[in-house]
């Protein structure tokens, strides 16, 4: 009888070791032919290098903890879209449209740009950068290139295409980088709060009705973070709480319309499925479980004076810390601020990360 036991449980254990294998091997298939990704630093991993701007990442201490060095991402080690690109299967990141050549791009290409938004303007004080609205005609020299590459069959395109995963985050820099500096933008004193908020998302739904257009038809839109509360944002405000709160509030209008955008595209596109990706949520429930990690100081060195900057002093220092940092630099988050971030747009921990689902879905939709 104990020998019989023996049997069965040796049995049982191999059935479960085959399932976790299995699992694993589940885990880790490429779940979407391609990624293709649009938005502003958070997400650009290489398009500013070579561009005339203030907007890089591509000097130390950037990439201090990313295996090929400093490479324009704006972190320590991976960003937001590595991350995402990881749980979606893929074996390497995404290339950016700079480098992107030849078969690599049936994968996807990366579009996005330090610096950039939604309207045409912002970021300008900066130097060059490439607009949502440029990065579309990025994308659609892409999307010519793929019908090339697939025996210029139309629709044997448009149904590859139909299959991606197309991530959209932007908008920061159209109030860190326009409404909030009325020294360089008179758009504060052209819209109110929430005037701006309206006219910023009708143009975000035209350019992504253009998106629609050239086959996109799962899209992840990610609402904006709490930009008064970066160091960059209490620097501007002198970490007076009325100011943080203005900014915040700000946002705040313009996430919910993000929102109400989503639900009509998925009403009245045909076959669109839209998520929000609702980044104050996932900060709020991280930050209350972080515990004693700095949220309030940059990890690396940056210019407070003449006026807040954004990026890394050049070859300045670094935290040793950096696990212990949300941020990296005074806006864009460490690697391990990344990693939670993108975890939960990909597979949200509770059903207010994602609306109306997760990115996981949305690839198996």
């Amino acid at each position: 009888m104990a020998c019989q036991m023996k049997k069965i449980l040796l049995l049982l254990l191999v059935v479960l070791l085959l399932v976790l294998n299995l699992q694993h091997c589940v885990d880790g298939t490429q779940q979407v032919p391609c990624f293709f990704i649009f938005g502003d630093s958070l997400s650009d991993n290489g398009n500013n290098n070579n561009l005339v701007t203030m907007a890089k990442a591509n000097y130390q201490p950037y990439g201090i903890d990313f295996p090929e060095g400093p490479t324009g991402r704006f972190t320590n080690g991976r960003n937001l879209v590595d991350i995402i690109a990881e749980h979606l299967g893929f074996n390497n990141s995404i290339p950016p449209f700079a480098t992107a050549r030849g078969q690599e791009i049936l994968k996807g290409v990366n579009y996005a740009s330090g610096a950039a938004g939604i309207r045409e303007e912002t970021g300008q004080q900066q130097g060059d950068r490439i607009s949502l609205d440029r990065q579309l005609l990025n994308h659609q020299v892409t999307v010519s290139n793929i019908k090339n590459l697939l025996g210029n069959n139309e629709s044997l395109a448009t149904a590859y295409l139909n299959k991606c995963i197309y991530s959209v985050a932007i908008g920061s820099n159209d109030y860190l980088n326009n409404y909030f500096l009325p020294q360089f933008y008179p758009t504060s004193r052209i819209y109110n709060q929430k005037q701006y908020a309206t006219v910023l998302v009708q143009q975000l739904s035209q350019q992504l009705l253009t998106l629609h257009k050239l086959g996109a038809l799962k899209i992840a839109l990610y609402g904006l973070g709490f930009l008064g509360h970066t160091p960059v944002g209490l620097t501007m405000c002198r970490n007076n709480s009325s100011c943080v709160d203005n900014i915040d509030n700000a946002v705040a209008l313009f996430n919910d319309k993000v929102v109400t955008l989503v639900n009509n595209f998925n009403n009245n596109l045909t076959n669109a499925k839209f998520i929000y990706i609702n980044t104050t949520e996932i900060s709020l429930s991280s930050s209350s479980s972080e515990g004693s990690m700095v949220t309030n100081v940059p990890c690396c060195e940056v210019l407070t004076n003449p006026q807040p900057q954004a990026e890394c002093i050049p070859f300045g220092t670094a935290c040793g810390n950096r696990s212990q940092y949300s941020f990296w630099d005074a806006v864009h988050q460490t690697e391990v601020g990344y990693v939670v971030y993108g975890g939960r747009a990909y597979r949200a921990q509770s059903p207010a990360d994602a609306y109306p689902n997760d990115i996981e879905h949305l690839a198996q939709s």
